[in-house]
């Protein structure tokens, strides 16, 4: 997969067209998540732990840091487990973990998305991802 674009945050683009008109309601973010073999802290130093630690366990950071501030914004992890062989998708397509986060609305989510309490542990996110996707939800279909 290398030298394949990757995706880790929210583009201006996409942020405009979500939030210009945002679906109404509650949304589920669906997030596949590809983890790096070891963690870059290259962009957040001040984050690194002493000793290198994989992609996997920076994510656990990321989690352990924001889990109570998407609680207290009204959010919930609704799941995060292991994925495993993909049965249908394009071959040489992987993923290492999906993740169900509930978010009251989009208005909610962008609250915060935005928070500095939350964006200052994002660089263990960074650190953790090779590649992601993040999908919102609607259960309207």
């Amino acid at each position: 997969m290398q030298g394949e674009a990757t995706y880790l945050d929210i583009t201006p683009q996409a942020g405009q067209a979500f939030f210009s008109a945002p679906p109404p309601g509650e949304l589920v973010m669906l997030n596949l998540l590809r983890f790096r073999a070891v963690a870059d802290y290259s962009a957040t130093p001040a984050l690194a732990p002493a000793t290198p630690i994989s992609g996997e366990d920076a994510y656990r950071r990321y989690i352990a840091h924001t889990a109570p501030l998407l609680e207290r914004s009204g959010g919930q992890v609704m799941f995060l487990g292991r994925a495993h062989v993909q049965l249908i998708g394009p071959p040489g397509e992987y993923w290492d973990a999906a993740m169900l986060v509930r978010q009251r609305d989009a208005r909610t989510f962008l609250a915060f998305a935005s928070d500095p309490e939350s964006q200052a542990g994002i660089g263990h996110r960074t650190a953790a991802l090779a590649d992601s996707r993040l999908l919102p939800l609607t259960q309207d279909f």
